[in-house]
């Protein structure tokens, strides 16, 4: 995430777009709060990526790595990280998925349904805006 966080500064500075694919994805394991992140800064806390707290309109930005860590959640939970999650596409189709669908979640379905589309698997139905199949 460092690295990433490195080639954005040097493709802002060459006025070049750069879009990497998630790194990493955390999750409020009793709730809708989602996270994905592309770049970790320097300062070792802040991340940039794709925030959704479940009110239906994830938004790109950077969000504090202590924060969400600090996070206390019912039953002694905490917020966690997805130990399996697969980036599936660029942050910019992240992102446009999710605030279509109204969830990061959501456009997690539906970026796996098109990438096992890709692969010649058998796929469920789409997804409509509600998540529904």
């Amino acid at each position: 995430m460092r690295a990433n966080a490195r080639a954005s500064r040097l493709h802002e500075q060459r006025d070049e777009r750069f879009d990497p694919f998630p790194v990493v994805k955390f999750f409020n394991p009793v709730g809708a709060a989602t996270w994905i992140a592309t770049e970790l800064y320097d300062d070792g806390d802040t991340l940039f990526g794709l925030a959704d707290l479940g009110f239906g309109c994830p938004e790109m930005g950077v969000f504090s790595l202590t924060e969400i860590a600090g996070v206390r959640l019912p039953f002694g939970l905490f917020i966690e990280r997805d130990e399996h999650f697969e980036p599936l596409a660029p942050l910019s189709l992240w992102s446009d998925t999710a605030r279509r669908m109204g969830a990061i979640v959501l456009a997690e379905a539906e970026l796996r349904r098109i990438t096992d589309s890709r692969n010649g698997n058998e796929l469920p139905p789409p997804l409509d805006d509600r998540g529904a199949g």
